[in-house]
């Protein structure tokens, strides 16, 4: 009989409950850190605001900086500003001393990330960033620092202790300082009035891009609907419905569409109804079905189907005549 290597049983999953103690300290931990990020709304003042003001008259990029945990976090925000409208980039504050400095010229403005703000790399950025003319920015949870004296800005993102037993892992001050990122992006998103669409144009690809820039009338399907009349019976709409592979027809009143029968409308007369198959289509149509401009959005789309439950849109053109039915598989396809 073969022996199993005990390597291979150490990496077996367990099989038995999740111990109540890890339960109970992801749940300590998740209330810490929701109390402290709710402690921080009270020192959102006029500093925030500045910094704010600051952002939207840079001619240049708003340059991330810091080391460290900070500088993983630096990166973030600087992604995130960058997706939202505000030209950004992150830069290493150790790289800076090596070379990267030159990446920054007097038209940008300089957020340094370091929770102590007495880090080397960071700290030491300014005299230089001061010979530059680059304003400054700091986030920072010492209000006396070193950092804190010499910034233009300073942005408080002070906790009383870390979520980590030992308050030693940088864990509540990190998403403190995420926390304060994002909410720089989304107040420039709302000064600079930044639209979905324009959100779009930075995000082309994938399903999200392929929602906000494609239009309905590039997926839907426009060729062999599934069309009745509402005189036909339902025996004659259910092989239409069949042959459609929609799960639907259109109802037709010449070229106007008047209503729309679905596989559940039909489920649903079948109980109501012991010879649904002759009634007439109009008896058991939904009237003035909900519908798209062909020229609509996916992403219009997709809310509305979402909204109302639908896993079919009618899309209509300009002269408001069925040119098409986009599905939920159209939305859902990536497209990349």
């Amino acid at each position: 009989m073969p022996i199993e290597n005990p390597r291979k049983q150490a990496r077996r999953a367990p099989t038995g409950a999740v111990p109540s103690e890890a339960v109970n300290e992801a749940k300590r931990v998740l209330i810490h850190q929701a109390r402290t990020l709710g402690e921080m709304v009270d020192r959102i003042d006029e500093s925030f605001a500045r910094a704010v003001e600051m952002i939207l008259s840079t001619q240049g990029h708003v340059v991330v900086s810091g080391v460290g945990k900070s500088g993983l976090i630096g990166r973030k925000i600087a992604s995130t500003l960058a997706c939202t409208g505000t030209p950004a980039l992150y830069i290493s504050a150790s790289e800076a001393h090596h070379g990267d400095l030159g990446m920054i010229t007097s038209k940008d403005t300089v957020i340094l990330i370091s929770y102590s703000g007495e880090t080397d790399d960071v700290v030491g950025l300014i005299p230089h960033l001061s010979d530059l003319g680059v304003p400054t920015i700091a986030i920072t949870g010492r209000l006396d620092s070193s950092l804190a004296r010499n910034a233009d800005i300073i942005l408080d993102v002070s906790v009383e202790r870390e979520a980590c037993p030992n308050n030693l892992a940088p864990t509540t001050s990190t998403l403190a300082t995420l926390a304060i990122g994002d909410a720089l992006a989304i107040a420039l998103m709302r000064e600079r009035s930044f639209t979905p669409r324009d959100f779009a144009r930075y995000h082309p690809g994938g399903t999200l891009g392929r929602r906000l820039l494609t239009q309905v009338r590039d997926v839907m399907r426009r060729t062999k609907l599934p069309f009745v009349a509402p005189t036909d019976t339902v025996g004659q709409s259910l092989i239409t419905m069949t042959e459609g592979r929609l799960g639907l027809v259109l109802v037709m009143n010449g070229d106007r569409l008047v209503g729309l029968i679905t596989d559940g409308d039909l489920r649903r007369a079948i109980h109501r109804h012991p010879d649904v198959l002759a009634l007439r289509v109009s008896e058991i149509m939904t009237q003035n079905p909900v519908t798209i401009d062909e020229h609509a959005m996916l992403g219009d789309a997709h809310h509305r189907m979402t909204s109302l439950k639908l896993k079919a849109l009618v899309a209509l053109n300009s002269e408001g005549k069925v040119s098409g039915v986009v599905e939920v598989f159209d939305l859902d396809s990536s497209g990349s």
